[in-house]
């Protein structure tokens, strides 16, 4: 009686350990392009929408559509979009934002893909790293790190450049 007990116990495991599993490969993509932050002007692509003071912008929420080019400047070839929300998240003498983007490319070998980054940006720090989190499309299953770095920037505009080492997989069916 008591292997009778054992062996249906073991019965549940057996079945479930029977799966179709789809062999992968990774691939790593490095890619480098420039984000446009316009907060001021007449097609701003940042706006704030909740919160902080004036003073310190502690609190304050922005919801971003910003430009992705190939160079830092404006007119050069559009790669894609960054959409997405940060918050001004630091009390204390750091500039710090804790972001939510995702980068979706519409021109070039990325075409409809794109790939999503969530971390702390210390904005006042000369290179920051993020965590890529996700992707989709050629990016699908992504994980990887980008490195932004400050551009130029004035009161409220920035170009933000970015340097990202994506690993992905591809599906081997």
């Amino acid at each position: 009686m008591a292997l009778e007990s054992k062996l249906l116990l073991l019965l549940p495991l057996l079945v479930f350990s029977f799966t179709h599993t789809v062999a992968s490969q990774s691939n790593i993509t490095r890619m480098q392009f420039y984000m446009h932050d316009i907060q001021v002007g007449p097609h701003p692509t940042s706006v704030r929408v909740a919160g902080g003071s004036n003073s310190t912008m502690f609190g304050s929420i922005f919801v971003l559509d910003n430009p992705l080019t190939a160079t830092p400047y404006p007119n050069s070839t559009l790669l894609g979009r960054a959409q997405g929300i940060y918050a001004m998240s630091s009390q204390e003498n750091e500039f710090s934002l804790l972001m939510t983007l995702t980068y979706g490319f519409i021109n070039g070998p990325y075409n409809g893909s794109s790939f999503s980054v969530l971390g702390r940006n210390p904005v006042m720090s000369e290179v920051r790293e993020m965590p890529v989190v996700g992707g989709t499309g050629v990016f699908r299953l992504a994980r990887g790190y980008c490195l932004a770095k400050t551009y130029s920037t004035d009161q409220s505009n920035g170009v933000i450049g970015y340097n990202v080492t994506l690993i992905h997989d591809i599906e081997l069916d």
